[in-house]
């Protein structure tokens, strides 16, 4: 790729004109909206969009609960084809899902592979209307049968395989360990996180309302990347600890909405990073900004490339125990105060004063 971001799974990879669109304008690599072999169960509603907005009224959450692509199987292969024509030597992912059934997997497998798609991202992660197929996140919450089915999808592939993960698990480096495991070449972290974004006090309708009702959807957008980071980092350490040596590949997503925002990424173990609210709320061209943010990071710290600080905050993170022995030792060494030093010292006249007092950042 030409630089690491990617165009994340969504609207953003629609259809051709906007992938197209996405090349032209130097999108390291393009994820197609995700597909599945019978788009004729796929049905959308509108809105199916609401937004999240500061005492500003600048954007800052976004919630969806759109589907996966509801164009024609055969319709969508074509375009990939075309693109992979136009642009032999860009990187086209296929984002695919399919319900439990090994001979659908291996179907459209190889239907993507014979357009000349150059790797797979496999969906099990969307957190609304599919699961309710027993697809999507619903998959990716059962580490076992996600574990088989990635069995299946590595068996049948050629070309690499990402697992997207679903933050709403307990644990995400469990069924990383089950894609990783059964043969993936990598994971991607993370999709959206299950949600409603609000009521509507004068209506007392949850919102966005589709003919005064709604569904859960995904939260996704500038105020996810702390979740997202933190998935990224436990991912990112899995796999230093469990799989050393391996050639393996992490894509960091969620809030990337600046080049700043991918370099912490990076620094937590990614090695892509992908992008769709982000599109979708400054358009194609963003990209440049994106790279240009990473570049003056990269410019200040005299990094070369992806790789000279891919994971280098990883070794700082330690036990809550480990942070306490190292402040007393701090503490006894320099006699310093650092904030309040035990509860009994709150002061509810200075409540906001003492809070201030422990800020790190």
């Amino acid at each position: 790729m030409p630089n690491p971001f990617v165009i994340g799974s969504g609207p953003p990879g629609t259809n051709y004109q906007v992938m197209k669109k996405a090349f032209d304008e130097g999108w390291g690599g393009v994820i197609c909206k995700t597909l599945s072999l019978d788009s004729s169960k796929v049905v959308n509603v509108t809105p199916r969009y609401a937004k999240l907005r500061d005492s500003n009224n600048q954007v800052f959450g976004w919630e969806n609960f759109e589907l996966i692509s509801d164009r024609p199987f055969e319709t969508m292969l074509e375009e990939l084809r075309r693109l992979k024509q136009e642009y032999p030597d860009r990187v086209l992912i296929a984002s695919i899902m399919e319900e439990y059934n090994k001979g659908a997997w291996e179907e459209i497998i190889a239907r993507c592979e014979e357009v000349g798609v150059d790797a797979f991202e496999i969906n099990f992660s969307c957190p609304h209307g599919l699961p309710e197929r027993k697809m999507g996140m619903a998959m990716g919450q059962d580490p076992e049968i996600l574990g088989e089915v990635c069995g299946w999808i590595s068996a049948a592939a050629t070309k690499p395989v990402w697992a997207k993960l679903s933050p709403n698990v307990t644990d995400i480096t469990i069924p990383a360990h089950s894609a990783l495991d059964a043969g993936c070449e990598g994971v991607a972290a993370i999709n959206t996180i299950q949600s409603v974004m609000g009521v509507n006090l004068d209506t007392l309708r949850p919102e966005p309302t589709v003919e005064g009702y709604t569904t859960l959807g995904g939260y996704s957008y500038k105020s996810v990347k702390p979740i997202a980071l933190g998935k990224v980092m436990n991912i990112a350490r899995t796999i230093q600890h469990d799989y050393a040596g391996k050639d393996l590949s992490l894509s960091g997503i969620g809030g990337i909405d600046t080049g700043s925002d991918a370099a912490e990424f990076i620094l937590l173990g990614s090695d892509t990073v992908q992008v769709c609210t982000g599109v979708m709320i400054h358009g194609y061209p963003v990209v440049k900004n994106l790279c240009g943010g990473l570049q003056s990071f990269m410019k200040k710290h005299n990094f070369n490339s992806i790789a000279d600080f891919k994971g280098m905050s990883l070794p700082y993170f330690t036990t809550h125990s480990d942070l306490v022995m190292r402040q007393r030792e701090s503490l006894a060494a320099k006699k310093a105060k650092v904030g309040l030093m035990n509860d009994s010292e709150w002061s509810g006249d200075k409540f906001v004063e003492n809070s201030e007092s422990m800020v790190g950042n």
